[in-house]
């Protein structure tokens, strides 16, 4: 079993009965598949033709960005298990927020790049940390807001230290 939310807005309980047929909403489908080159493929569903390609893929999140005869589709998946992680209440175990950023070793501040206000993407840098002689730009683990920046330019810092926090 499998649930399929395409474009945060559609979900399908699709169910395989074997290699080429099953069920999508209750509806029996046969579909033939076969590889033209790396992640894209041929398919005939339902005696209709289709032309898709993985576009992007995150195996991890489970999340795919699939071009279906030119449009592109967003695919979130689910399977058993994660159902059953969400119904026991266990499905937010690795989204833990990060409130803060420390630092991963002793050093001197070279720059902030963010200000108190700013919105910042999981992966933007925020500051840069000379430690050893090299410049090692930290990023940011999270989506968020700064809240507070506990250091300036210039500064000595130690390890594990509080450098920004974040709301």
């Amino acid at each position: 079993m499998l649930k399929v939310k395409v474009n945060e807005k559609t979900e399908f309980v699709i169910y395989f009965d074997g290699a080429n047929e099953g069920t999508i909403d209750s509806q029996k489908f046969d579909w033939d598949k076969i590889e033209i080159k790396e992640n894209v493929f041929h398919i005939i569903k339902n005696n209709k033709s289709f032309t898709a390609q993985v576009v992007k893929a995150d195996v991890r999140e489970k999340t795919f960005t699939i071009n279906v005869n030119g449009t592109n589709y967003q695919i979130q998946v689910k399977d058993k298990f994660d159902e059953l992680l969400k119904s026991l209440g266990m499905d937010n175990l690795n989204a833990n927020k990060v409130n803060e950023v420390k630092a991963p070793m002793p050093g001197l501040v070279l720059d902030v790049r963010v200000n108190e206000g700013d919105e910042v993407k999981k992966g933007d840098a925020i500051l840069v940390l000379e430690a050893m002689k090299m410049e090692n730009i930290l990023k940011s683990p999270t989506d968020g807001i700064v809240k507070k920046i506990n250091v300036k330019k210039g500064m000595a810092v130690e390890k594990n230290q509080v450098l920004i926090n974040f709301v």
